[in-house]
């Protein structure tokens, strides 16, 4: 995503208004418009501004991810956190999640899957145990579910429930949207 996209992402999950935000960084609104619209950005002055109160990387301002900085919470962890999954009927303790690419099987089918990384973080022969947490319809929906694991893991939360899943339906050969 762009500069924009992420401003006005990252704006709207933290529920300010362009306002609030012009407020914060002392500018006007229609800054902030400008920036989010890609007409223009923000000096670097306000870049450093906009990092530290959004607790937000500048590569993750103005690259392709939004993954808060590692400070975003004073709390300890051990960097585990225990998932569960509605639709997938797991609970599982893990220390990271990793996502499918996109797969391309058909309309109607859920085009990324999210796994929990368990066990022992150094790969044996076979692998890192993994497990299935959910299906997912779009990219947009598995990046902002990983975003908020992380953000969780990060806070020292210890429990997070999957928000952004679909249900599926599975027939021998194929999975599909169960509202489909």
């Amino acid at each position: 995503m762009s500069f924009a996209e992420n401003l006005k992402q990252l704006r709207k999950e933290r529920q300010l208004s362009q306002e609030d935000l012009a407020e914060i960084l002392d500018v006007s609104r229609q800054s902030v418009s400008k920036w989010e619209m890609a007409a223009g950005y923000p000096e670097v002055e306000k870049l450093m501004l906009l990092s530290e109160k959004m607790n937000i990387s500048l590569d993750s301002l103005m690259g392709n991810n939004t993954r808060p900085k590692e400070d975003f919470c004073d709390h300890k962890t051990d960097g585990t956190i225990t998932i569960t999954s509605p639709n997938e009927n797991v609970i599982v303790t893990c220390y990271k999640v990793q996502s499918t690419g996109k797969m391309h099987d058909g309309k109607y089918s859920p085009h990324y899957a999210l796994f929990g990384v368990s066990g022992n973080p150094v790969s044996s022969f076979w692998g890192e145990p993994t497990t299935l947490l959910g299906w997912y319809a779009d990219e947009e929906r598995i990046k902002k579910e990983i975003s908020e694991i992380h953000n969780a893991i990060i806070c020292g939360n210890k429990n997070y429930t999957l928000k952004y899943s679909v249900k599926t339906k599975r027939n021998f050969l194929s999975i599909k949207i169960a509202d489909k």
